[in-house]
């Protein structure tokens, strides 16, 4: 008895926990129609992470089969890396894809799967470069992700789903 009531409490929390944690971000969930580069080329609040990829060759390996969670910066977080960064970044493919990478992990992590890998508090992910991604809930209680150079950007929208993997919206573009 005791068992029944600990698991129904503890189904009730995590409910209560995917319903309210992440509250500032968004959740598109839909049946995707295309891979991840014709959803980010499809969003024009994410077109410029998808002219990125072109730019830096990646588009093959990212319309690949994957599954692949892709932590894309918004237009937004593009336009506010100096316009020497971003310059330099554009004409350089090998350093652009190089940063490109470091936002791209092997695996399907849609919302509800990085709420499972936080059920410790954190979580580690390995990008396509090596790197370690750091996810985890800020005093915010916003999804944050902190690359290995202490890097850090906020989860601003959930779920974008492609027919291989999912990308995840953040508001920063995680610079080597």
């Amino acid at each position: 008895m005791k068992k029944a009531v600990f698991t129904v409490a503890a189904a009730f929390a995590i409910c209560l926990l995917s319903n309210n944690l992440f509250a500032q971000a968004t959740t598109t969930a839909s049946t995707p129609s295309g891979d991840l580069v014709a959803t980010l080329s499809g969003n024009p609040d994410y077109d410029a992470s998808a002219i990125a990829i072109r730019a830096a060759n990646l588009e093959s390996t990212l319309k690949g089969a994957g599954p692949y969670t892709i932590f894309v910066p918004s237009n937004t977080a593009f336009s506010n890396l100096s316009s020497d960064k971003l310059d330099a970044l554009m004409k350089d493919p090998a350093t652009l894809a190089t940063v490109l990478k470091g936002h791209v992990v092997s695996g399907t992590y849609d919302k509800a799967g990085l709420i499972k890998a936080l059920a410790t508090g954190t979580a580690t992910l390995t990008t396509l470069d090596g790197q370690k991604l750091t996810l985890a809930v800020n005093d915010k209680k916003h999804l944050e992700l902190t690359d290995a150079q202490g890097d850090k950007a906020q989860v601003i929208r959930f779920d974008m789903l492609g027919t291989n993997g999912v990308a995840i919206g953040i508001d920063a573009v995680l610079t080597k």
